[in-house]
């Protein structure tokens, strides 16, 4: 039997079959394609500006590790002008965070993007493993993810940028929506969707290049382009909600590999419905950091951790997303230091 030819070229051997159409493609044709979707992605959204200076939230991982890639590659082929670095959150998971580490400081040196790494220690005064060991591992990626988000952008201030891109593709964000749909939470829903998630009330923009692209094509983009990243998942265990939506959508991939492009279509559709002052972004009145609430999830979560041993090294208050610049941020940091002693 002969072999099959690239749907796009008609001339190389097809290697793969894409999950996103099942079109059966070259590898050259393959990687030449995601690239250019990305691209139109960030062109058709006017997500970059010449000259703008970007973080790439890198974890070692496999979506991080493309990102960074696809951006040094798209940057240099289409001139966008962009000052692009990494910025890591060592979240302090002993035999799985040290680990990818290495990975993302290899990949800084291929990339030769310069590299900053910032603590859940030093911004929180408790690590992930301490936290699992109070509060057991029910419930943990709570705590990891709303810490998380929050250190990317205070990295970012501390470094003067103003941009953090992240590695989310259309997997996560298909099951953002079906999270979001079935608590009956619209304004999240809304905020899940967009492509840009940074509001008036912050100095950070967030963004999400890979938000249409399947995770399984990142897979193959890696593996075909040989990127150096990390594979072992977080010793400790997944959220269970977000789990059974992956699971639900994985299952109606199979039947319909357009699924998770048309949850995240939909979750467009219906965030456009949600009234804007259901939308509205407040200011945490203890951290200042964006809230919908009075007091934001992070402070409430230090709080409890908090409540059960002496304070350390910064207090529950400290809030640096939304300074004007990097010093003020330290200054911020250095006040802390002096009130918790």
């Amino acid at each position: 039997m002969a072999p099959t030819a690239c749907f796009n070229c008609k001339e190389a051997r097809a290697v793969i079959i894409r999950p996103k159409n099942r079109h059966k493609l070259c590898r050259a044709c393959f990687i030449k394609i995601f690239e250019t979707e990305v691209h139109e992605t960030i062109i058709g959204t006017n997500l970059f500006f010449p000259g703008e200076r970007v973080a790439i939230g890198a974890s070692g991982g496999k979506d991080s590790t493309v990102l960074a890639a696809v951006l040094k590659t798209l940057n240099e082929r289409y001139d966008y002008g962009l000052d692009l670095c990494l910025l890591s959150i060592d979240e302090g998971i002993r035999g799985y965070r040290d680990d990818s580490l290495e990975t993302v400081k290899r990949n800084a040196v291929q990339y030769d993007m310069p590299l900053d790494i910032l603590g859940y220690s030093e911004l929180y005064g408790w690590t992930m493993d301490q936290v699992v060991e109070q509060v057991g591992k029910k419930g943990n990626c709570t705590y990891c993810g709303v810490f998380r988000r929050q250190a990317l952008d205070r990295g970012a201030a501390r470094l003067g940028i103003r941009h953090v891109v992240t590695g989310h593709n259309a997997d996560d964000v298909a099951e953002t929506v079906m999270m979001n749909l079935l608590r009956g939470d619209l304004p999240r829903l809304s905020r899940g969707t967009s492509i840009v998630t940074g509001s008036d009330a912050s100095d950070i923009k967030r963004s999400k290049p890979l938000k249409y692209a399947y995770e399984k094509e990142i897979v193959l983009y890696a593996h075909h382009r040989q990127l150096d990243y990390f594979t072992t998942e977080c010793i400790y265990s997944p959220e269970a909600f977000r789990g059974s939506a992956r699971t639900l959508i994985k299952d109606l991939e199979k039947i319909r590999p357009s699924s998770i492009l048309d949850i995240v279509k939909s979750g467009e559709d219906m965030a456009a419905l949600v009234p804007v002052e259901a939308q509205t972004i407040k200011h945490c009145e203890r951290c200042n950091y964006i809230s919908s609430q009075r007091i934001c999830k992070a402070c409430t979560l230090l709080d409890g951790l908090n409540r059960n041993r002496p304070k350390t090294a910064i207090e529950v208050g400290v809030g640096m997303e939304d300074e004007e610049s990097s010093s003020t941020l330290m200054r911020q940091m250095e006040r802390a230091q002096l009130s918790a002693t």
